[in-house]
């Protein structure tokens, strides 16, 4: 993997974050009907900064879920090796703003999954997502509602963003393949 350079540092993603938590009270016209869920693994990370953001402007305790959509993926082979995070949804879907959170939103199988799995809980009111850089090159018809920064990428390109919980740092990089 050879870095061809930084799209945010520590500082654009917290600008990013908090940008995208007040475009998220303008949409919902507030906090007390949303629910976040963030896609194992990082995508929870998101949604726990979205969380805090939301918390420091609403000060409303948001509640928050997160889950692994191995088991919902349709581009996995018969014969793939899945290990299943787990997930861990500890309020009901019926009737809530349902916001799922990811990193990078790349071919839109992920976020396919991640709506399957809402499905299965429940009949929310509405479901968005948000994302933290979109990469373009889609598969399926899916964009994000709340998008940090559009990224146009080669597929001989990738994204990966780092957290200061996971990797000891804030960043984004995009890397050759």
């Amino acid at each position: 993997m050879v870095i061809k350079g930084k799209l945010m540092d520590g500082e654009g993603m917290k600008n990013t974050f908090r940008r995208l938590a007040h475009q998220i009270i303008e949409k919902n016209d507030g906090v007390e009907n949303l629910a976040l869920i963030g896609i194992k693994t990082r995508g929870v990370t998101v949604a726990r900064r979205i969380r805090a953001a939301l918390e420091d402007i609403e000060g409303v305790r948001v509640p928050m879920g997160e889950f692994d959509i191995a088991l919902y993926r349709d581009d996995l082979g018969e014969n793939a090796d899945i290990s299943f995070l787990g997930s861990e949804i500890d309020f009901g879907v019926d009737g809530k703003d349902i916001l799922i959170c990811d990193d990078v939103l790349y071919t839109g199988r992920t976020v396919r999954a991640a709506i399957s799995e809402v499905m299965q809980l429940g009949r929310p009111k509405s479901i968005q997502f948000l994302v933290l850089i979109d990469r373009g090159h889609r598969e399926l018809p899916f964009r994000a509602d709340f998008t940090g920064k559009n990224v146009p990428t080669s597929k001989r390109e990738g994204i990966r963003v780092h957290f200061v919980e996971n990797d000891g740092e804030d960043c984004a990089l995009i890397f050759e393949k």
